[in-house]
């Protein structure tokens, strides 16, 4: 979090500095900071990672806005269409995420695509039950639901 912060307050000193508050000029700052950043990170271990996370996590909300498409088609094709496509079911995903950051964060993206909600972790923190409208093939699901939470992991650590 500490680098992210300092790469914001670079852009800003940029835009303070070039006297030219426009996005494009913001975003040059922000690629400008973040270059800084990932050429100290072998002298500062506190910025350690960080110019490996970042494109991580552009391409993470890249792929989650084409899972968010995915879902939003299929719910409105239910929707528009005359007869109901639904095979609704609660499934257990047993987890890879270990701190209740990661459950969260997890758990929230899963609530946020249409046809999918979160329901309940268990005790042990091992598996997460969810409900899906969908529920045609059991193993492509728990795939999807994987690799969603494989990406999440990949950005969070």
């Amino acid at each position: 979090m500490i680098p992210f912060a300092l790469n914001v307050v670079l852009a800003v000193i940029w835009l303070v500095l070039t006297a030219n508050v426009t996005a494009p000029n913001a975003l040059f700052g922000l690629i400008l900071g973040y270059i800084a950043i990932a050429m100290m990170q072998v002298q500062f271990p506190i910025f350690a990672g960080y110019a490996q996370r970042v494109p991580r996590f552009i391409r993470f909300v890249f792929f989650y806005i084409w899972e968010m498409i995915k879902a939003n088609a299929r719910v409105a094709y239910d929707v528009l269409t005359p007869e109901w496509g639904i095979r609704p079911g609660v499934i257990a995903i047993p987890l890879e995420a270990h701190t209740d950051g990661e459950i969260t964060v997890l758990a929230n993206l899963i609530s946020l695509t249409p046809g999918t909600l979160s329901l309940d972790v268990s005790t042990d923190r091992q598996v997460l039950y969810i409900h899906a409208m969908y529920i045609y093939d059991e193993v492509e699901l728990l795939e999807e639901i994987k690799e969603l939470e494989r990406r999440v992991l990949e950005v969070m650590r």
